[in-house]
């Protein structure tokens, strides 16, 4: 009997115990591994379907030989069940199923009403019924720039609440007309209420009636001689007329939607996904979900959907390029989810839409660059398998590399490469925790890194390990990764090593593997490829490295003395502005800052000048 008929067997023997009803199912490997997630609206029923029929797809076939287990969950409804395997399927990411890669949560501007003086800010995370929220932006780069044009027309300040609170002058965005300085009560509280209502009014798409607002304020300004008050107007206006006509144009003048385009060219997929708000457009995002060339392109929008607005709140419009797979059931489960109406719109193909004919050109664009890429990829790391006579073509690349300032703050890192690029959520840092290795030394981090990042593989069962290590450093660190690997029980892992030239010259560097020396033509294609991927390295590296040092930089010689915690030694730097000012301060100036007695500035006074505690 072959693995597809005891797939089949299996399923028959499992559907007995299964209740008829909607909900989700899901296949496990031998090693309890879950490789499929699948919705039924009966769930017996569905499951038959894969031991009945003769004539299953290839894709369905290799994953009926593939599993051992099922496994399931009844929900109350096929809608519900929809929104749990989208659920389901991005937190185990199943290799049979169609996944949404490199999703992440999008920006938002969050207007803080919970707070007495709300402040404007960028926002990630769960949103709590307090406070208002405009979004997404598809980067934080766009929602920069609209935070930047919002404090130009409305002034809101973007400080936190402790700045807020301990201010005794305005700011410099006071100073350059970007904040109304309400820290220091330049505005008074009725008024900076309104302006932040208006704000929320011109996010909600009342661009206009804001404008004519300004011009009928600025007007009554002017005729009062109030002609400061009037200008202040006036540069509101033109701020206003400056974000309107930087915005692209929105013909159909949609308030609130997602415009969503596929795009399908050999047998991959690419889904565009622009947002509009407010009349705006606030950027586009391009995806290309992972998927079996045999799943038809309605399939994979279908669960791209799903999967996408699983934990996003969706517009009131939704516009689609083309039909997906379950669109109804997706309506019902969306609307059930969030409590509102969702209205998915599928323009005819006679009727011209400028948006949408936009949206999938740019899936088109994305798509072909994809594919591009993706050939140079497959191409360069064909040539890399075929020079250094590896046994296969890598598909996986991890390149480490180690990062530290004379020893101090020291951190190893890897990062990922792949047929598609550089897979950004692969990459990885390790904090260097040995006390026994001495400051400086690469040999010792590279074993700790290697060691740690190994370790974990064997300890999670995980299956998803490189392909091909590429390290930064020469023989040396060769060997120690090469040791510390057989060790670990990875002796086929194949290991590079790629070693700067005389003088740090790139185009000179030396390749060590599997005991052999090797050097390429300065021209060469391979070369410039192994200095991208290394080059990718050493800059992740040096920004992990950096973004460590100046954590520790900001540590205060405050955290030193014993009894001054946060809140007292906000209170001294808000008072003095550093801490060498706190250095140089008297006992009586001490004395002055709220929060600090007299024990407790002799305690400072002592350790600064007599390097001792004052008991």
């Amino acid at each position: 009997m072959n693995s597809l008929d005891t797939g089949k067997l299996i399923i028959k023997s499992k559907v007995k115990n299964i209740p008829s009803c909607p909900g989700i199912y899901k296949f496990l490997d031998q090693k309890n591994k879950i490789i499929y997630i699948g919705k039924a609206k009966n769930l017996p029923k569905r499951l038959l379907n894969y031991a009945s029929s003769s004539n299953l797809p290839i894709r369905t076939q290799r994953l009926i030989s593939s599993f051992k287990e099922i496994e399931f969950i009844t929900t109350s409804n096929e809608s519900e069940a929809l929104l749990l395997e989208a659920n389901l399927i991005k937190k185990f990411k199943p290799r049979f199923n169609v996944l949404l890669k490199d999703d992440k949560s999008f920006p938002y501007i969050q207007i803080s009403l919970s707070d007495p003086w709300p402040q404007l800010s960028k926002f990630r995370g769960k949103h709590n019924d307090s406070d208002v929220y405009f979004g997404p932006f598809a980067s934080i780069g766009s929602a920069n720039w609209t935070i930047k044009m919002l404090q130009k027309v409305f002034q809101l300040r973007v400080c936190d609440d402790h700045t807020f609170k301990n201010r005794k002058r305005p700011c410099i965005l006071h100073q350059i007309k970007r904040c109304s300085a309400p820290c220091t009560n330049e505005i008074n509280h009725k008024e900076y209420l309104l302006t932040v209502q208006s704000c929320i009014d011109f996010l909600n798409g009342k661009s206009r009636e804001i404008q004519k607002d300004f011009s009928n304020k600025m007007q009554i300004a002017s005729k009062n001689q109030d002609f400061e008050k009037a200008a202040i107007f006036r540069d509101r206006i033109k701020s206003l007329t400056y974000i309107q006509s930087s915005q692209e144009i929105n013909k159909n003048n949609y308030a609130n939607a997602d415009v969503i385009a596929s795009y399908r060219e050999e047998n991959v997929t690419c889904i565009v996904v622009f947002f509009y708000r407010s009349k705006q457009n606030w950027g586009s995002q391009a995806f290309f979900p992972q998927h079996d060339p045999s799943d038809k392109e309605a399939d994979v929008l279908g669960a791209f959907l799903a999967q996408f607005y699983e934990n996003k709140l969706p517009p009131i419009e939704i516009i689609l390029n083309k039909s997906p797979n379950n669109l109804n059931i997706l309506k019902r489960a969306l609307e059930n989810n969030y409590k509102k109406k969702i209205n998915f719109k599928i323009p005819k193909l006679s009727k011209k839409n400028t948006i949408i004919d936009m949206a999938e050109k740019n899936a088109k664009e994305s798509l072909k660059r994809k594919l591009s890429e993706t050939i140079n990829n497959s191409q360069s790391l064909k040539i890399l398998a075929e020079k250094f006579q590896l046994k296969f073509t890598p598909s996986l690349i991890e390149v480490y590399d180690n990062s530290h300032t004379q020893g101090v703050n020291a951190i190893g890192s890897f990062i990922s490469f792949g047929e598609d690029g550089f897979i950004k959520n692969r990459y990885r840092k390790f904090d260097i925790k040995s006390k026994s290795i001495n400051p400086g030394d690469d040999y010792g981090m590279m074993e700790e890194v290697i060691h740690r990042r190994f370790s974990r593989l064997i300890k999670e069962n995980d299956n998803n390990s490189p392909d091909l290590l590429l390290i930064d450093g020469g023989k040396g660190q060769y060997s120690t990764v090469r040791k510390k690997l057989d060790e670990l029980g990875f002796h086929q892992l194949p290991i590079i090593a790629i070693a700067k030239g005389p003088k740090r010259n790139q185009g000179n560097e030396t390749f060590f593997h599997n005991n052999k020396q090797i050097t390429l033509e300065k021209n060469s294609p391979l070369l410039f490829f192994l200095q991208r991927l290394r080059d990718e390295a050493h800059r992740f590296a040096i920004f992990t490295h950096r973004k460590k040092r100046k954590k520790s930089f900001q540590k205060s010689l405050l955290d030193e003395i014993p009894g001054i915690g946060k809140t007292r030694k906000k209170s001294l730097l808000n008072h003095f502005g550093s801490a060498k000012s706190i250095e140089g301060a008297s006992l009586q100036d001490l004395k002055k800052v709220e929060g600090i007695n007299e024990f407790v500035a002799k305690k400072i006074y002592n350790y600064f000048h007599l390097n001792k505690n004052y008991l």
